[in-house]
């Protein structure tokens, strides 16, 4: 245990200092004031009382403080120059925190003593809390390797790991251990078995449970679940079966997500096979961080949190018209509703008519007077049904309810508690504290009260038939409504006659005990949900022992942090649910990266070789997507179940072979940038995403199909751009299109209908980052169920060395490659997010998708390149961008009788010019280029100027076309029609006239390129390189003459 104080503490130091670097985005709030608490004295630890500003709602960068956080105090609110780091502060550290009406009340501990001077110096200026990191989580694992050293700790379970066992040694076990198996174990067993779990779940969850009737020794047993095995539904049916087998269980889990999965699922199963809608639930209970578990969000969870239940026991037995006083008033009046009349006006008959006509009776709450009020106005709507309703309601309010107007009203005065409480009691209180069979007579009761509810209103008010049902003589008169009325009556009075007033050994409850009662629920609760780091609140006296541990993606926690619940009073068995081939724990620090201090245990017997129980059967993906993972993460153990591979499985979300369940969609020409927090992102790619989900949305709206839509990407900036773009995007009005945006860590344990991923990087050197881990990139891969959508660029990942290279290459054999520019609202995308972000210029070669399919080749010069990245606006990029394409694709603008600027030089016979951005020009001419056998026309783009820099053009021309024989000026100047394109023509070398072109454009070179003949030009993005004998992608001319700014 002693190896891992050393890396706590680096780790943590790199935490922290991670938080230093990005102070400027810290959270902060105004201190109002801090004094010393009244117990400080000199030599004491120096603590303090600190009252925040109040704020009754969150304000975004507002310091929201918890227990365990480490804070500054600072008179700076946020860095904003580098001499505000040389600021005084103090560091503190949170002891307790109390919040009231938006008030905020800290206990601090100081690094520190602050002295009085100091104290009344700062207040009168203002001071901020400045949140840095939680330090709650550290100091717990520090606690529990402390309590490892301590005598009497429980290392049961540590023990056993630390001499873990060969296989035949568990076998022999296990064998002694089914020959004396219990009657649950045996019924538990049969029903695994006859369940729909598949070969290896089963074999797997009985596994489990036979470790867990071997009472001699200690156990830990490895459930190993590669992507959409079922992990989670193994580990389901595995609780369920201890739950039924009255086995302690603590199941935990390294996150709030993932814990709360696996109660959604238990309560599922519950669900699912109970004979009574919620009996059982009070021996399950999940406590932790309502807020930041967004329970509140998970409306069957609030049956099984700790704080609900608390309020509901607070109510049903703390409360003074709580379970006692309702279940007696309800049979009370069923008893003699008469007796209840009577009672009713000899109190308004001392009380006053005007006055009290809306008070309580027989202790009903002030909610009663709500409740008599519309209960009152209904029976006199019925009444004078077809008389002047202003005229009745008059001189009803003069006169007391009548004997069918109060039963309604009564009857529904108490139901409303009567019911709430019968449901909470039924769900809530622990089995050994209420039996099946009051669970029983409570869901009749609910059942009787409902009949007796609606009865009552079908009972006619004209005709008195309520006023016959209470009479005991007329019983022989009686219509059906109201014999049914009577009888509902009689049986429901008997049912509530049998319930419990009170529940034998239930201690004493009270509004001012709720930790008593939260001691009481976990003590008595069957199975506990919690965080891993929650855990170490279960470390209280006299706490009835547990018996399993179940930790649920064990292989995302550290090894050290597992020291807390395995070291819980009374554990012996422990089970240990993950894949070590997926993410680990977050690791900060490199040292401790490099020293392994994110290794999980589970990792660590896997490695000893200690035996799996490996789920095998896949149910999430597609078989086309699970292929490459399968190979390559899981040495193609895994199987696709018959639901992956039925025929109506394969959906298409969008018509083209692109987007079909798998494939790898190349973005040749993006740019890969950091953003202010130095995290990576890449506009092209981030426009094409967006397209694409704008495409699955409106094609979800004309289907009226639902589409459940992931977008992955390992940079932080590019979740954020991505996510920015797609906050427009809502919800339809059918609920059927959803979409989120995560890291890969975010997605860990998730899955949806189509997963997009942007890999980013777009680099000449292959240079991929943190991406090439292999485990990141199984995770990434493998959250998709229909479609799995690779957005990235081909040429980086494959130069990469990592796993991204064999995944393009396996796109690439099985035909699942495509270039983005393919589809055309993808090529618009790219170009307008290009030309809204000034990266226009990386478009500007032939190769890209603007000018690769265009009939003409299109050469630019550096000038004309520079030009363009100074461009700002982007809709003159997109102007400019549009026109090129259109002269590379054969448009031509009708010709002007007026030139717009008028040369009598050479050029003036070859110069092209087009007006653009208002009143400049765009200079071009018609070239010939010698490609293989023959000689071709291409367009050479000289530049954008002004018409006052004409004249210094055209005289650089007029240098370079006068060494043009009459011969090539008129192959430049000949125009081949197609239709009402104008095409590039083409003459074989050795045609007449030709030779003296091709030495006339050699003998130029000197002036039209930089360099020699032989030139190589880089591709912008794609990272290609492209070599052209005689001519270059890019021309330019010597910028000492040309001067053109």
């Amino acid at each position: 245990m002693n190896s891992f104080y050393i890396p706590l503490i680096e780790e943590t130091h790199a935490d922290l200092l991670s938080s230093m670097s990005t102070l400027s985005r810290a959270p902060t709030r105004r201190i109002i004031s801090l004094r010393k608490t009244k117990q400080q004295k000199a030599a004491e630890d120096p603590l303090y009382f600190v009252s925040l500003e109040r704020e009754f709602m969150p304000k975004v960068g507002s310091y929201q403080p918890i227990a365990g956080d480490l804070i500054a105090l600072t008179d700076v609110r946020r860095p904003q120059r580098s001499n505000d780091l040389d600021r005084s502060y103090v560091v503190a550290y949170v002891q307790s925190m109390r919040e009231h009406m938006g008030s905020v009340s800290l206990t601090i501990l100081s690094s520190r003593h602050i002295s009085f001077e100091e104290q009344k110096n700062k207040t009168r200026e203002t001071l901020y809390a400045v949140g840095l990191i939680n330090m709650t989580t550290n100091i717990r694992i520090w606690t529990a390797l402390k309590n490892s050293e301590l005598k009497g700790a429980n290392l049961n379970i540590i023990q056993q790991v630390l001499q873990p066992k060969s296989d035949d040694a568990e076998n022999r076990t296990i064998c002694l251990s089914e020959e004396n198996c219990s009657p649950a174990f045996t019924d538990a067993r049969a029903r695994i078995l006859s369940s729909e779990l598949n070969d290896s779940q089963k074999a797997a969850v009985v596994s489990c449970l036979v470790a867990r009737e071997n009472n001699n020794q200690s156990t830990v047993k490895l459930i190993w679940g590669p992507p959409g095995t079922g992990k989670t539904k193994t580990v389901g049916c595995l609780l369920f079966s201890l739950l039924k087998m009255n086995c302690r269980t603590l199941t935990c889990a390294p996150t709030n997500t993932a814990i709360l999965e696996v109660a959604q699922r238990l309560l599922k199963n519950v669900a699912e096979s109970a004979e009574y809608d919620s009996c059982g639930l009070g021996d399950i209970v999940l406590f932790g961080n309502g807020q930041r578990m967004s329970v509140s969000n998970h409306h069957g969870l609030l049956d099984v949190f700790l704080e609900s239940r608390v309020d509901a026991l607070i109510k049903c037995f703390a409360s003074p018209s709580g379970w006692v006083n309702t279940l007696q008033s309800m049979i009370s009046f069923l008893k003699d509703p008469r007796k209840q009349y009577s009672l009713y006006l000899k109190k308004r008959q001392c009380d006053g008519i005007n006055r009290n006509e809306g008070k309580e009776i027989d202790g009903q709450s002030s909610k009663d007077k709500k409740s008599k009020k519309i209960l009152k106005k209904v029976a006199v709507k019925a009444f004078s049904e077809n008389k002047n309703k202003k005229t009745r309601k008059e001189k009803k309010n003069d006169n007391p309810l009548t004997l069918e107007e109060f039963v309604q009203w009564k009857f529904n005065s108490i139901v409303v508690s009567l019911k709430d409480y019968l449901v909470n009691l039924s769900t809530h209180l622990p089995t050994s504290f209420i039996s099946l069979e009051v669970v029983k007579k409570m869901k009749k009761a609910l059942d009787l009260l409902k009949s007796f509810e609606t009865l009552l209103l079908t009972v006619s008010v004209l005709d008195k038939g309520l006023e016959k049902v209470l009479s005991k003589n007329l019983g022989s008169k009686l219509g059906n409504s109201e014999k049914k009325l009577s009888i509902v009556r009689e049986e429901c009075l008997c049912i509530l006659k049998s319930l419990p007033k009170k529940f034998p050994h239930l201690p004493k409850f009270t509004s001012s005990c709720r930790f008593a009662i939260k001691k009481f629920c976990l003590a008595n609760a069957c199975l506990i949900f919690c965080t891993v780091s929650s855990c170490a609140k279960l470390y209280t006296e006299k706490m009835t022992p547990l018996e399993l541990l179940v930790i649920d993606e064990a292989a995302q926690l550290k090894e050290c942090e597992s020291t807390i619940p395995l070291q819980l009073p009374g554990l012996r068995h422990a089970i240990l649910i993950g894949d070590e081939r997926q993410l680990p724990a977050m690791v900060k620090s490199k040292a401790c990266e490099e020293a392994e201090f994110g290794r999980s245990l589970f990792q660590r017997l896997a490695l000893l070789g200690h035996r799996k129980e490996l789920l095998n059967v896949q149910h999430r993906m597609h078989p086309s997507i699970s292929s490459f993972p399968n190979r390559e993460f899981y040495e193609n153990k895994i199987l696709d179940g018959y639901n992956v591979k039925e025929r109506r499985y394969q959906r298409s979300f969008i018509q083209g072979k692109m987007y079909g369940s798998y494939s790898f969609i190349n973005v040749a020409h993006g740019k890969e940038e950091f953003d202010d927090s130095r995290s990576l992102k890449n506009m092209a790619e981030a426009a094409v995403v967006t397209q694409m989900v704008a495409r699955l949305f409106k094609e979800s709206v004309r289907t009226n199909a639902k589409v459940r839509v992931g977008i992955i990407s390992p940079y932080k900036a590019q979740v954020n751009v991505i996510g920015e773009k797609l906050k427009s995007y809502k919800t339809d009005s059918n609920g059927n299109f959803s979409v989120r945006v995560l890291s890969v860590d975010g997605f860990q344990g998730g899955e949806e209908d189509v997963i997009i991923i942007s890999t980013v990087r777009c680099n000449g050197n292959g240079d991929v980052g943190f991406l090439s881990n292999r485990q990141r990139a199984n995770v990434a891969i493998t959250r998709a169920r229909h479609c799995l959508w690779i957005v990235g660029n081909g040429a980086t990942l494959d130069e990469s060395g990592s796993v991204w290279m064999e995944l393009v290459i396996d796109a690439k054999s099985r035909g699942c490659f495509f270039d983005a520019d393919e589809d055309d609202s993808l090529a618009q995308a790219m170009t307008d997010a290009m030309a809204e972000h000034d990266q226009i210029h990386i478009l500007l070669t032939n190769d890209s998708f603007l000018f690769r399919k265009a009939r003409w080749k299109i050469f630019f010069s550096d000038d004309f390149l520079e030009y363009m990245s100074r461009v700002k606006n982007p809709y003159i990029c997109k102007e400019i961008v549009s026109l090129l394409t259109s002269l590379a694709n054969g448009n031509r603008r009708a010709q002007k009788k007026k030139k717009l600027f008028v040369h009598g030089g050479i050029s003036s016979q070859l110069l092209e010019q087009y007006k653009v951005n208002g009143n400049q020009i765009l200079v071009w001419t018609v070239d010939i280029l010698k490609q293989k056998s023959y000689y071709i026309q291409i367009l050479k783009i000289w530049g954008i100027v002004s018409l006052s820099q004409m004249p210094k053009l055209a005289s650089l021309l007029d240098i370079l076309f006068e060494r043009y024989t009459e011969a090539k000026k008129n192959q430049c100047k000949h125009k081949c029609l197609d239709g009402s394109l104008v095409v590039p023509m083409k003459w074989p070398i050795h045609s007449s006239g030709v030779n003296s072109v091709q030495s006339l454009s050699e003998g130029i070179a000197s002036l039209s390129l930089r360099g020699e003949s032989d030139t190589t030009s880089t591709t912008y993005g794609n990272n290609s390189k492209s070599t052209t004998r005689g001519s270059v992608n890019t021309l330019t001319w010597q910028r000492k003459t040309a001067g053109f700014e």
